[in-house]
């Protein structure tokens, strides 16, 4: 016997079960898995999109990420440059390698810019939001060959961009949009789920900043 199947065994004998499911049991498992029916919601994700859209600034900010707010995409590079000069940091950053980040004219803002994964020692990143969650303020990024994960926890400052039009209300939500968007079959490697810059207060119960990962998480919101 497996490992496997032995720790399957004390499951299936703990919830007083035999055999493998069938019948009806096994067509009410394959329905669940397949409808991907949400749970309770809660009511204060339950509102009008640009309700959405104040209540996700408003979490992320109580989560301490800074949020700033421009009109167009192209605006991006200015407000980064502007950030990094608040901040103290050179006017530098790896960027995602997806071509709605990299593609944006860096250099007119005076920011120099690598399109790679990140590595140790770079100060601050440059990355795409899938959705954003207006619940708790969280970012949902996906991990790919455009969107390495190492952006997302190597640097000092991690820097989201994110459309407004993609906040939702609730975490179902956000999941239902990949699933819609990417197809049933298809799931990255990866989905981070990021709520403020990284913290821990493991030790004597005292909150340290950038315990984890980045000290510093700014959203770049593009639109209303």
């Amino acid at each position: 016997m497996s490992g496997r199947e032995a720790i399957l065994g004390n499951i299936r004998k703990g919830l007083k079960r035999s055999g493998p499911l069938a019948g009806t049991a096994l067509e009410l498992c394959q329905t669940r898995l397949r409808e991907h029916r949400p749970n309770l919601i809660p009511a204060r994700a339950q509102l009008p999109h640009a309700g959405q859209v104040e209540l996700f600034v408003q979490m992320a900010q109580e989560a301490s990420a800074t949020v700033a707010r421009v009109t167009e995409r192209a605006a991006v590079p200015a407000e980064v440059a502007r950030y990094l000069a608040d901040t103290g940091f050179a006017a530098e950053a790896v960027v995602a390698p997806d071509a709605s980040i990299a593609g944006l004219d860096w250099a007119a803002a005076g920011v120099a810019t690598e399109a790679r994964h990140a590595r140790n020692g770079d100060r601050a990143t440059v990355a795409p939001a899938f959705a954003g969650i207006a619940e708790t303020g969280t970012l949902m990024l996906l991990a790919g060959p455009q969107s390495p994960t190492t952006l997302n926890f190597l640097p000092d400052a991690h820097i989201v961009v994110l459309d407004a039009a993609r906040i939702v209300g609730p975490y179902e939500d956000a999941w239902a949009m990949l699933r819609s968007e990417r197809g049933e079959g298809w799931m990255p490697r990866v989905v981070n789920w990021i709520t403020g810059p990284s913290r821990s207060a493991d030790i004597e119960q005292k909150l340290q900043m950038g315990a984890h990962g980045p000290i510093r998480l700014h959203i770049v919101l593009i639109g209303d």
